[in-house]
């Protein structure tokens, strides 16, 4: 797997994550129990991640939804 994108932001996770899941792509919200470390203040930030074969395909539907500013790795 690959990391797609990294954020604090619990909205744009959950928005790539349903994004992901109407294309059918699996994806994987890493680190996301870390919030318990920060006292759930959100600064440690969460990556999700897709298959590798999957990203192109990916980063296109977040092109294509208006937040490739947030896919890493471009």
């Amino acid at each position: 797997m690959i990391e797609l994108i990294r954020t604090n932001d619990a909205v744009i996770i959950s928005f790539v994550e349903s994004l992901m899941r109407d294309a059918g792509i699996g994806c994987f919200v890493a680190d996301q129990n870390m919030s318990v470390l920060d006292g759930s203040l959100g600064i440690l930030p969460r990556r999700v991640m897709v298959d590798a074969d999957k990203a192109d395909a990916a980063r296109r539907i977040l092109t294509d939804a208006g937040i490739a500013n947030e896919i890493r790795g471009k």
